[in-house]
């Protein structure tokens, strides 16, 4: 039988990318945003890419550009290397997925988010999601897992199937997915992985709350998580719906 999403991801709202603020010196996905979740006691959720050497590296970008003064994608340089690269406005570099869950030791519930490594959302995936699992072993603390890949769901339930695992959704739009055809869009945005598999949760764009097929999968006992949530108005709004809420830029 399938887990059930523990109690904890549903107490407490849940930092987006860690409580991240760049001006305090602590960018999204770094230690030090972690840190600073945990001594707020919310929850947290965090981004996985790969390493060249097949490690999981906490970052949510599939190139550096961005988050760090290089360039190129992440997957071309090992975890050592990538330990090195400063994140911008951070006094340390990018973590490994090992690093953070010792560095959060279970005291608050970690939902991590493994990012699409096929491209297209399809099932040249693998690697990143042994590397996970891998990691989670000997993890005694409360995680769950999600995915917008519904292969990478699937894995992640074979890999770990002590673990809650879900799917990240959202309206399925050609803005949301411009790297997909309309066919590769469709199954997304009817969410059909939760008739194939028992979910234990989805994850759904806060915007897009109002969407019948997610009345349907909260009718049927799902919960629902919503990103991201920036206000405390548009927190007010979606709770209305959501069973809980992934934020950032204010106190949730």
């Amino acid at each position: 039988m399938m887990p059930v999403l523990p109690q904890a991801f549903l107490a407490r709202p849940l930092a987006h990318r860690a409580l991240h603020d760049r001006a305090a010196g602590r960018p999204e996905n770094s230690r030090a945003a972690v840190r600073a979740a945990i001594a707020q006691g919310y929850g947290i959720e965090i981004d996985l890419q790969l390493s060249a050497d097949g490690q999981a590296m906490v970052f949510h970008d599939d190139t550096l550009d961005r988050l760090t003064d290089q360039s190129g994608p992440v997957r071309a340089r090992d975890a050592a290397s990538l330990s090195q690269i400063q994140l911008t406005d951070a006094a340390d570099g990018i973590p490994t997925l090992a690093e953070v869950l010792e560095i959060v030791a279970g005291q608050v519930p970690l939902l991590i988010e493994i990012k699409d490594q096929d491209g297209a959302m399809g099932s040249d995936i693998g690697v990143l999601e042994q590397a996970t699992a891998r990691a989670l072993h000997s993890y005694a603390g409360p995680v769950a897992l999600m995915s917008f890949n519904p292969h990478t769901v699937e894995r992640m339930a074979q890999l770990c199937p002590d673990r809650p695992v879900g799917m990240t959704t959202c309206s399925g739009s050609d803005s949301e997915f411009p790297q997909l055809t309309p066919a590769q869009r469709a199954p997304l945005a009817a969410i059909e992985l939760a008739d194939r598999i028992s979910l234990d949760f989805i994850s759904h764009d806060h915007s897009d709350l109002t969407n019948p097929r997610v009345a349907e999968l909260k009718e049927r006992g799902l919960p629902v998580l919503c990103w991201t949530i920036r206000s405390p108005e548009q927190e007010q709004a979606a709770r209305r719906i959501a069973d809980n809420v992934t934020f950032e830029g204010y106190a949730a």
